[in-house]
């Protein structure tokens, strides 16, 4: 990786840098017609896809079954790591779940209540690596938030991957489809013969996943489109490189359309690092992948003129993963508001996020953290507000609502308060 100055940055490293295009407008058409053959053949095109896509014939698409005999039959490590994580998970969004209320307001009783969606579906990706954490990461909140049928769609493969189906019984899932990509974002929002629709469908994918999500949008809800992985580490010069190096090359594992940056206010850590992810990134079994996210044009390690700058720069990015390894961690992150997720120090890889500390690895990706959080409990619930008043109340608010009905225009809103004091005024 080279070195560059963030003052020197042309614009087209900006935006490079900064949109994190991945590909995903160039999917849409494509998506699309997937989208349209399974609303219209159903089973049919998500088996001819299984073939096509995936290189799998497949017979049962609804392998519910097979995932508490992958429980049983999973190594016993693994089975231990995926309930420890799925423990500390469900902890941190139990801590999410809000209270319904009611207060009076001078005779006016107003509250909120909060009650769960029906049924969801999680996609759990599977292509170039399997994912037994995004199976954690997007069940568990909907079970903790009350969904009463939870829907797993994972790719189909000669044997799915036993993590995952593990992964799938731990987390309490009540229905595991084989049918991955495009086709199974269709599938989850129109149904099948097989799969039954959902109201809302979450989870992480590559460009075909987040492309049909974004053509199911309107007919059936969805978290967030979710790019690539993405890192930005904040270091100074206390940092340690080989630990910063270590995050970024983490990320890059993911995908070659990941964005992994470091930004820093020392030239001698800038440098350090650059060399010290090239160096991590032979030792790895995905090495290819890991440089060519390292190369491709989103990722660099970046050299601020002060760390006022690094700063700016880290919130105009608004990171996926933001790891702030300085001197002043705590006074870093007052400065930061846009992140999906923050990890503060060199004991905070991003990794254990990803897997095992508790809070969700389904993050806003592409600056979508400007305006958007990670996905949790609140995804999966719907408020309603109640209003009680009594006569006294409304009489007390009687002129302010008639007076803005009629400047509005909407005399029968204002005649509907009027009517509840006709005998008051005969």
């Amino acid at each position: 990786m080279n070195v560059r100055k963030i003052a020197d940055l042309s614009p087209a490293e900006r935006a490079a840098l900064f949109e994190r295009d991945a590909g995903v407008a160039d999917a849409r058409e494509a998506a699309r017609d997937i989208v349209d053959r399974v609303r219209t053949e159903g089973d049919v095109a998500l088996r001819s896809y299984a073939s096509e896509f995936d290189g799998v014939e497949i017979g049962n698409i609804d392998v519910s079954d097979e995932a508490e005999r992958a429980y049983e039959e999973v190594d016993d490590a693994v089975r231990e790591a995926i309930e420890n994580a799925a423990e500390n998970i469900r902890a941190f969004h139990e801590r999410q779940v809000p209270e319904d209320w009611r207060e009076d307001f001078e005779g006016r009783e107003l509250g909120r209540r909060y009650r769960p969606l029906e049924r969801v579906g999680v996609y759990a990706p599977g292509g170039t690596a399997a994912y037994p954490s995004s199976v954690l990461m997007g069940v568990i909140p909907a079970k903790v938030a009350g969904v009463d049928h939870v829907a797993v769609a994972t790719p189909p493969a000669e044997e799915l991957n036993p993590a995952t189906l593990a992964a799938i019984h731990v987390a309490d899932a009540d229905a595991v489809y084989q049918v991955g990509g495009a086709q199974a974002i269709a599938a989850l929002a129109y149904g099948t013969e097989t799969v039954s629709a959902v109201e809302k469908v979450v989870g992480p994918g590559n460009r075909w996943v987040t492309a049909a999500k974004a053509e199911v949008r309107g007919d059936v809800e969805i978290d967030f489109l979710a790019g690539p992985s993405e890192v930005l580490v904040v270091a100074d010069d206390t940092a340690d490189p080989e630990l910063v190096a270590a995050d970024m090359v983490a990320q890059a594992e993911h995908d070659e359309n990941a964005s992994v940056v470091c930004v820093t206010d020392d030239e001698a850590t800038a440098e350090a690092v650059a060399e010290a992810c090239t160096e991590q990134a032979e030792d790895r079994e995905r090495r290819e992948v890991i440089e060519a996210a390292l190369d491709n044009d989103a990722s660099g390690v970046l050299l601020a003129r002060s760390m006022p700058e690094a700063v700016l720069f880290a919130e105009e990015y608004a990171a996926e993963h933001l790891s702030i390894q300085t001197d002043d961690d705590e006074a870093i992150l007052d400065r930061i508001d846009s992140a999906g997720s923050v990890f503060l120090g060199a004991a905070s890889p991003v990794a254990a996020g990803d897997y095992a500390s508790g809070p969700n690895h389904v993050l806003p990706t592409g600056g979508l953290a400007k305006v958007a959080g990670g996905l949790s409990v609140d995804h999966f619930l719907r408020s309603t507000t109640v209003q009680k008043l009594d006569g006294d109340a409304l009489a007390d608010i009687r002129e302010t609502v008639t007076t803005l009905a009629r400047a509005e225009g909407l005399e029968a809103h204002a005649e509907s308060v009027d009517r509840r004091f006709a005998g008051d005024e005969s």
